[in-house]
């Protein structure tokens, strides 16, 4: 059984673009544009792109193995809808090509625990958050 509802499911396949949010050793937070795919089988996030294997983003996964990534859009004028996924990373140093053209072989895999979602299953302004 997903972490995910149906509906979430559905709309994480229809997106390809998110936001990755990680925190250095310092404790300065980053937060970068990247790809990323829904893998079903695991019912994870893959976050990847090209020049993963030596960005920053990468590097801070690696180190403190806590991530956020939001997905968003707004189909419809004041009809935002999206999914915030909080997690588990998982630094995956091989395979990353294979999944999307473009990416390296590095690549972050996010293991959930807390989804919060809008628009989806739930008013576009009362998100709904929930452990997983």
């Amino acid at each position: 059984m997903s972490v995910f509802t149906p509906a979430e499911v559905e709309y994480l396949k229809s997106q390809r673009l998110g936001r990755l949010a990680t925190v250095s050793a310092a404790g300065d937070p980053h937060v970068v544009p990247c790809r990323f795919r829904y893998n079903e089988e695991l019912d994870v996030l893959e976050v990847g792109g090209g020049n993963m294997g030596k960005s920053k983003k990468l590097r801070d996964a690696a180190g403190n193995g806590r991530v956020a990534y939001v997905i968003d859009d707004s189909p419809e004028p004041r009809k935002p809808r999206g999914i915030e996924v909080r997690g588990r990373a998982e630094v995956v140093l091989t395979g990353g090509d294979e999944i999307m053209k473009g990416w390296d072989p590095e690549f972050i895999r996010i293991v959930p625990s807390h989804v919060a979602a809008w628009g989806i299953d739930t008013d576009p302004f009362k998100p709904k958050g929930r452990s997983v």
